[in-house]
């Protein structure tokens, strides 16, 4: 029989920067009665990775440009933020009344640059940036929790977006590390022996939609996941295996 078992860590404190983020993990996994064991996941929620990192803006430090005002008007957001998304993406997609849509400059196709100001604080005059280079986080904590642990444990880092043709926000992987992005299937057969030619599961993004439904969006505070069961083999992977190149993109 196979099962996934998913654990929302609790008793998690508000991160700041600078904060050991390995060593908060490692608490509330205690507090939790949880062991780790091989193969098993982390999933992390982008919101304390990038407080950890001081990814966190003061809007007054904005000066808009005419770029950011045009596009205030049209999206009736505060200039000094649209100056910050626009610093954040290489192009901007779509715009319109309280919408943003760009391509990041890490190249996910999101709202706002993934820029938010939810469970940020400070009176609304700052923002969250995501992490400078997602990946570089996940593996960073890999490390740190194997040196503690003499586990070696996948980790995601997850956020919440927007998608094209559907309603609702999802979980989505910004950076893995010590587990697949992509699960290429193609070429394998199906119970009838029918060759697959094209299945590829985003299996990054699949655990961390799974995990978002334990952390919730509002005032949860259940910012990480240990997750156990993933039913995939490990193997070194990048949050990039998930990016369609635009050259397969037909919708841009």
């Amino acid at each position: 029989m196979r099962s996934l078992t998913l654990t929302a860590l609790e008793g998690i404190p508000e991160v700041q920067a600078g904060d050991d983020l390995a060593a908060v993990i490692l608490a509330a996994l205690g507090g939790a009665g949880v062991v780790l064991e091989a193969a098993d996941v982390l999933v992390v929620a982008q919101k304390i990775v990038s407080k950890s990192e001081g990814r966190t803006v003061a809007l007054a430090s904005m000066t808009p440009s005419p770029r950011a005002i045009e596009l205030a008007k049209i999206t009736g957001k505060d200039p000094r933020l649209v100056e910050l998304i626009l610093s954040e993406s290489k192009t901007v997609l779509r715009a319109k009344r309280d919408v943003i849509i760009v391509e990041h400059r890490l190249g996910y196709v999101m709202a706002s640059a993934g820029i938010d100001q939810s469970n940020v604080g400070q009176g609304g005059e700052f923002a969250l940036l995501l992490p400078l280079d997602p990946d570089a986080s996940c593996e960073r904590l890999r490390v740190l929790l194997r040196a503690s642990t003499g586990i070696d444990t996948g980790v995601v880092i997850n956020d919440s977006v927007g998608r094209a043709w559907r309603n609702g926000t999802v979980g989505m992987a910004l950076g893995l590390a010590g587990l697949p992005g992509l699960l290429d299937l193609r070429g394998r057969p199906d119970r009838f022996g029918k060759k697959l030619l094209i299945t590829q599961v985003g299996v990054a993004d699949e655990i961390a939609a799974a995990a978002s439904l334990l952390m919730g969006q509002a005032d949860e505070s259940c910012p990480v996941v240990h997750v156990r069961g993933v039913p995939y083999a490990r193997r070194e992977g990048s949050g990039r295996e998930l990016l369609r190149p635009k050259n397969e993109d037909l919708f841009r």
